[in-house]
This record gives C-alpha cells, structure tokens and sequence, in this order.
C-alpha cells in the first residue's frame, strides 16, 4: 500500500471505528515528517475519545497504526487529534518552554523535566530556534526525562 492509499486507509479506517461509538464525522487527513495526521472535529464525545491524560487518544493511533501494519503500507506511523486538543496541549507546552529556555539562559543551569514523548518533541523542535539553547533526552521508558541547556562552547 503506497503512501495515498495509506493515507486515505487510515483515514477511512478511524472514520468507521468512530461510527461505532455513534460519532458519524469526516477524518482530515494530511501526512508530516512521514506521519499520518488525523484530526477529528469536535463532537459531543470529545472527552470520551481524548481519555484521562489522553489514553483514549493514543489506543486509537495505535489500533490505527496496527491496522496499517496489517495491510503492510508504507507509512504506519499515526497521529490522531482530537478537537485540536493537542494542538492546544502542544502550544501551552511551548509557552512553559519559553519560561525554561529563558530561565537557563539567565542562570546558565541546566534544567531537567519530566515529560512524556510528544511533549520532549516539541520542545525539542522550540529549541532549535535558539542558537544559545540545546536539549536532549536522558533515561529509559517512563523514566526518560528532557534536559535543556545552554550551548557550551
């Protein structure tokens, strides 16, 4: 299966396992850094496909991603959004980013934080916007935790 028919599969594939819960909605499809972005509107549901802490999310990427895998496509590798929830999540990260960059460039300490995977990523992505900045990852599993520190020359 080539990257459209991934595409248009995973799309067509979330849109049917939501008509079982009830939520009749068209999937937004787009592919980013050979990821498959499904964004799903907002419906009165919002909170039972987001989950606590975003469980509910994260079974359905991976029951997406799966399905893919099953039909060997070339892109299995899914992200699925719901109502922008992690968009929204994602800038409020970047704004607390903002404050930790700023407070190790004044103090020239490193900062260690503990976040889950999607968050380190886009801190790691603000990050690179800043020549004085850098980050990396440290530690296994849950216990990976994001460092950010100023460029030692």
């Amino acid at each position: 299966m080539n990257q459209d028919e991934s595409i248009r599969f995973a799309a067509k594939y979330l849109e049917d396992l939501l008509s079982f819960f009830g939520i009749n909605v068209a999937v937004y499809s787009t592919i980013d850094d050979e990821v498959i972005q499904l964004s799903v509107p907002s419906t009165s549901l919002n909170s039972l496909l987001i989950g606590r802490n975003a469980d509910n999310l994260r079974a359905l990427q991976h029951i997406v991603s799966m399905a893919l895998n099953a039909k060997n496509a070339e892109i299995t590798r899914v992200n699925v959004d719901v109502a922008n929830y992690k968009r929204q999540r994602a800038d409020r990260i970047e704004e607390k980013a903002e404050g930790w960059i700023a407070k190790v460039r004044e103090t020239g300490e490193p900062m260690t934080i503990n976040l889950n995977a999607a968050d380190r990523r886009v801190v790691h992505k603000l990050a690179q916007d800043y020549s004085d900045i850098e980050t990396h990852s440290e530690g296994e599993g849950r216990e990976r935790k994001l460092i950010i520190s100023k460029v030692t020359e």
